[in-house]
């Protein structure tokens, strides 16, 4: 008996016509061009590019900084190397604050501000990655509808990756590469979680704390860590019916100010309300900054700062550069799983495993 393909075909519908149906067009369009990619410029080609300030080449200057790849390693730090005579010459700005108290918005009208009194300006925003999945969205220009579209304005946001040191490391070497290039005003964001702020406040000359009023308890914003750092505090949605309340919080965080002891710069952090949606107040927030810089220009405070940090990248590009070739060692891989194994069966302590590991690292050199 031969299969029925439909039941259309049947003899008890024979008069019943089925038609083959309309061939599918091709999901690739045919007449599509495959488009060559650019060679990757030289060194040489790049660094002439970035100091005319030709942000593609910036860009992929940026891209060969951030990848893991050794090769691009390699060219990315030749390419700042070259670029380093030309840079130091920007005001280097931290950003932090807790997740949605408005520091992309913020962002967004400072950066008007600035570039209005000429000049041009370099976003760098650390985005969080996800644990899981690794991915980042990326989408901090997405907040800075403005300054995206700016001409004198570059937003570069870099995904953390799970590895804050890794990711800091390549955020100040990003910011030499946007000095050598003409910003002359680099604003850098941080995830505003963990330790973040730490590593950014050892890359920038201004720490900017921005908290919130009128969310709950006041206290949990004056932590001592982060409140030690800071270099002013400004408290942000200070509009219509939170003005009382943000008034209220800047009176407890100047108290709370006078516990701490004087900073090294000698600079009594000030405390201040704005709004950046309504941007209210934001003239008032960038003369606190330039009083900043006048104040430590004058006493000496600014070159030792900068000397101070770069003695600091030196020690920790050591640290990360032995940490990598200790866990990329073959045979280190293999002792560790090893070591691993007889820990989790206690046959072994872990002190006794990691110091037989490290032994053997050390014989080794």
């Amino acid at each position: 008996m031969q299969a029925i393909d439909h039941p259309e075909n049947s003899e008890q519908y024979i008069g019943l016509t089925v038609n083959s149906g309309v061939s599918q067009p091709p999901s690739v369009n045919p007449y599509m061009t495959r488009r060559k990619r650019k060679p990757m410029p030289t060194v040489s080609e790049m660094v002439e590019g970035i100091l005319k300030g030709d942000v593609t080449l910036l860009s992929r200057a940026v891209t060969l900084v951030e990848s893991l790849s050794p090769e691009h390693q390699a060219l990315a730090q030749e390419v700042i190397e070259k670029c380093l005579p030309y840079s130091g010459n920007s005001r280097r700005i931290g950003i932090t604050g807790v997740p949605g108290a408005g520091k992309s918005t913020s962002i967004d009208v400072f950066g008007l501000h600035v570039l209005r009194n000429g000049g041009k300006l370099a976003v760098l925003a650390i985005d969080p990655s996800s644990e899981r999945t690794k991915g980042s969205i990326l989408g901090d220009k997405t907040r800075m509808e403005k300054l995206s579209v700016h001409p004198s304005a570059f937003i570069r946001p870099s995904p953390s990756a799970g590895s804050l040191g890794g990711v800091a490391r390549k955020t100040r070497e990003t910011i030499v590469l946007c000095e050598a290039a003409g910003y002359n005003n680099i604003f850098v964001e941080t995830v505003g979680v963990g330790q973040s702020e730490t590593a950014v406040h050892s890359m920038v000359d201004f720490f900017l704390l921005i908290q919130l009023a009128g969310t709950g308890d006041e206290l949990q914003g004056i932590k001592r860590g982060i409140m030690e750092m800071a270099d002013g505090i400004v408290i942000n949605k200070a509009d219509g019916d939170n003005i009382d309340r943000a008034r209220l919080a800047q009176a407890q965080f100047r108290s709370a100010l006078m516990l701490f002891p004087k900073a090294a710069s000698g600079w009594s952090p000030e405390v201040l309300t704005y709004s950046g949606y309504f941007e209210l107040g934001i003239p008032e927030v960038w003369d606190m900054i330039d009083r900043y810089f006048d104040f430590v220009m004058a006493n000496g405070y600014f070159e030792q700062k900068r000397s101070e940090q770069a003695r600091y990248w030196m020690y920790e590009t050591i640290n990360e550069q032995l940490r990598a070739n200790f866990y990329n060692n073959p045979d280190i891989a293999r002792m560790l799983a090893e070591g691993e194994e007889r820990v989790l069966t206690n046959r072994q302590t872990s002190f006794a495993a990691a110091r037989q590991v490290l032994d053997h690292y050390f014989s080794a050199r």
